[in-house]
């Protein structure tokens, strides 16, 4: 075994994270967040057996390459969960601090942010959206994640994450993807948007 493969075999996987204080929550039944934390432990497992399989000297090119862009695929699936999950279990959208007052200073009023996110939601298809920071600019943005590893914005950083798949709401509200929004909105924790747009601007 070579000492490179030594090392990377010691690198402790990744773990899932306990978001069962969610349970309960207003807005989204308890089936529904038992499966998504099902799903999201999923990613987890992948994203973990995926880092060990591509350790392998016995991989051809085709085989590595394979590997290698699934990994990508699980690994976002991954942490867009963990973000998501994190920014719940709140009460909703803050007028105060300093990311509601930059989301005004740069939209006209948090109203005005809000409305082009749901928007975002609201497009056709499946996926994320994610208000992003550019730490080179401070400019914030709505960016719309197709599948879980197309349209990131290179080098931002995620204040806000919301997932529109359809497991998301589909087992709950249906085609209602309205009603879906609505419930992500009244349980933000926008604690925890703040203390990311906080971190982000270090």
């Amino acid at each position: 075994m070579t000492l490179l493969l030594s090392l990377l075999l010691a690198i402790a996987p990744y773990t899932v994270q306990d978001y069962s204080h969610l349970i309960g929550m207003e807005g989204f039944s308890d089936p529904l967040l038992t499966m998504h934390f099902k799903l999201y432990e999923g990613y987890v497992k992948s994203t973990n057996e995926l880092t060990r399989q591509l350790q392998s000297n016995g991989l051809s090119p085709l085989e590595y390459g394979a590997l290698k862009r699934r990994l990508g695929w699980e690994f976002n699936g991954m942490r867009l969960h963990e973000l998501y999950f994190g920014n719940l279990g709140g009460s909703g959208p803050s007028k105060d601090g300093p990311l509601a007052e930059e989301l005004t200073k740069q939209w006209g009023s948090l109203d005005a942010w809000k409305t082009e996110f749901v928007k975002t939601g609201s497009m056709r298809g499946i996926g994320w959206v994610v208000l992003y920071r550019d730490p080179l600019t401070g400019r914030l943005s709505n960016a719309w994640i197709e599948e879980h590893d197309t349209g990131h914005l290179t080098g931002e950083n995620p204040i806000l994450v919301m997932d529109v798949f359809e497991h998301a709401y589909m087992p709950q509200y249906g085609l209602d993807r309205a009603a879906y929004i609505s419930a992500f909105f009244a349980n933000l924790d926008w604690d925890v948007a703040e203390a990311r747009f906080a971190d982000a601007k270090k």
